[in-house]
């Protein structure tokens, strides 16, 4: 991965937040439009005075979804990378054919549209978090979150279940997590680049990738002399002594142990 793939990558996710700016400039053009009550698809439809505005806002914003995952694909580790670009790329597709697919139009395209792009995006957030999280458990967690929202919301809105919020308000909080999940990831990928791989630094000090695996080997070690200290502490009161040493070989045990019971253990088999 060069740096013009990260900066260019990052910056496609980050300029997916346009899509924010033009619906709001497309629902102020749109007499009585109501965020909770109307869906964002009906500011692409005849009615709306800025329909050309919001369909090209979705063209635009399937284009710089699917072009940022081919950008910062490589950057993406493990099976989480390689699911989270099949997903994403899938998502970029589904918002595409939103704008070449008005709902006043082809209604069917474009419900199958919107649907794998709601729930493609949330899950591909889920991807990224999981790609991501050796760089930052932070950003890890908060797109694991983001994706899991847009899951819930779009399988409510998909159920017409909207608790209050009405449809469209339901449907935002399926379609909002993707724009949101993207910027950032795109911002972290872009400003942490690949000097994570490295276990010094340009100047010579520690890396975050060497300061975070010498803090596990410390968090090891702590672990196992923890549980050294528990399991002499279990030993001395239990009254045994302190972890005896195994007897060199068979010849050296007394020729007239027949029983060689075990107080400690009664139902342990005897030794021949």
């Amino acid at each position: 991965m060069t740096d013009s793939r990260y900066r260019w990558g990052g910056l496609a996710w980050v300029l997916t937040c346009q899509f924010f700016v033009v619906e709001a400039i497309a629902a102020a053009r749109y007499g009585g439009y109501s965020y909770s009550a109307d869906v964002i698809s009906d500011l692409g439809t005849a009615d709306s005075a800025a329909r050309l505005l919001m369909n090209g806002s979705f063209v635009l914003q399937g284009v710089l979804i699917a072009a940022g995952v081919l950008l910062l694909g490589p950057g993406l580790a493990g099976s989480g990378g390689r699911l989270a670009r099949v997903l994403l790329v899938l998502a970029g597709l589904g918002v595409l054919l939103v704008g070449l697919f008005p709902s006043d139009g082809n209604a069917t395209v474009h419900q199958i549209a919107a649907g794998t792009h709601l729930l493609a995006g949330a899950v591909g957030l889920i991807a990224v978090a999981y790609a991501v999280r050796p760089r930052s458990e932070g950003l890890g967690t908060t797109l694991a979150v983001l994706g899991l929202v847009g899951v819930i919301g779009t399988i409510f809105f998909g159920s017409a279940v909207f608790l209050g919020l009405g449809e469209g308000g339901m449907e935002r909080v399926a379609a909002y997590v993707i724009p949101v999940g993207l910027v950032l990831a795109g911002a972290a990928l872009w400003r942490q680049k690949d000097d994570w791989l490295e276990l010094t630094n340009a100047d010579g000090t520690p890396s975050r990738r060497q300061l975070r695996e010498d803090a596990r080997v410390e968090r090891a070690l702590r672990a196992a002399e923890r549980d050294a200290a528990l399991e002499e502490a279990a030993r001395r009161a239990a009254g045994r002594p302190a972890a005896p040493a195994p007897p060199a070989s068979s010849s050296t045990a007394p020729a007239d142990d027949e029983d060689d019971f075990d107080p400690d253990d009664p139902w342990a088999p005897r030794r021949r």
